[in-house]
């Protein structure tokens, strides 16, 4: 007795079939530019699991340039042996993958080009940017960027400054070392001056938006002179536990969902601004 099966079950099928075989009709050139507006973990490498032709594409040197110490083949392409190199060698728009285990040194890299800087390790202290005692800084971006899953370490100086764009970090640790001129370093400076926006969500102008993110040491978490996005920030070990502002206005939302734990768990914090309005009560929140 034939079984004939219910016509939503056939239906089903052929839309599925058919949508998985106009994909596969793309070329590659298409294909790869598709994937480039992936967001890179986890999306992207989701992606290079679905079959040997999509791992190809989604893998390719077009899509990632990756930072290794230990590559000895320096010809292989779109493989660097130091984050400096990466930078000089990316595009605008490029994602660069740092490998996880021992320690990237970075020292004055200006960034100027929109780009992607990850880690690759599980976690961010997997992936660790060293900065030279004395340095300005690690990085310094000039452009819209995004920093994700890595531990940036400065001594006598910032970890990360923000002259202009739109900076994001995200699930980053910044550590500044313990120096008795420790009052000289600061986890994020930004000198960007930029009109304060009515909401939150609009995108334009020069800003720092930070999240998922600890920072530890330095005289203050960050010196600001532009707007300012804080959320799940946890700072912790720093000279007064501070961010300093000198922006006229700061968008009021700055401090949404943001945990504060101080090294000595003083229970009266404050942050203090230099002209700014910013108020101990919202930190409390």
């Amino acid at each position: 007795m034939e079984v004939h099966e219910p016509k939503w079950k056939k239906l089903a099928k052929y839309s599925e079939n058919s949508i998985n075989s106009s994909i596969n009709n793309l070329d590659d050139g298409c294909l790869m530019h598709i994937f480039s507006f992936l967001y890179p973990i986890p999306d992207r490498y989701n992606t290079a699991l679905v079959c040997h032709r999509w791992h190809f594409l989604a893998c390719h040197p077009r899509l990632w340039l990756r930072v290794d110490r230990s590559i000895k083949d320096h010809s292989e392409p779109g493989v660097y042996p130091s984050v400096e190199t990466a930078v000089s060698a990316a595009r605008p728009g490029d994602t660069i993958l740092i490998s996880a285990g021992g320690i990237h040194r970075a020292s004055n890299i200006q960034i100027k080009k929109p780009l992607c800087l990850i880690g690759s390790g599980e976690l961010p202290d997997d992936t660790t940017l060293i900065c030279s005692r004395g340095s300005d800084s690690a990085l310094e971006f000039l452009s819209t960027c995004k920093l994700a899953n890595l531990t940036v370490r400065a001594e006598l100086g910032c970890c990360l400054l923000h002259r202009s764009g739109r900076l994001t970090i995200d699930g980053c640790i910044l550590q500044c070392e313990s120096n008795p001129l420790d009052h000289l370093s600061h986890a994020i400076v930004t000198t960007a001056s930029s009109s304060v926006v009515s909401s939150v969500l609009k995108n334009s102008g020069d800003c720092v938006s930070v999240s998922r993110t600890k920072i530890e040491g330095g005289a203050n978490a960050v010196l600001t002179s532009g707007t300012l996005s804080l959320q799940r920030v946890r700072v912790g070990g720093t000279r007064e536990g501070s961010c300093h502002s000198q922006a006229r206005q700061i968008t009021q939302t700055i401090l949404y969902h943001t945990v504060f734990h101080w090294q000595h768990q003083i229970r009266s914090r404050k942050w203090r601004t230099t002209g700014g309005a910013m108020s101990s009560s919202m930190a409390e929140k």
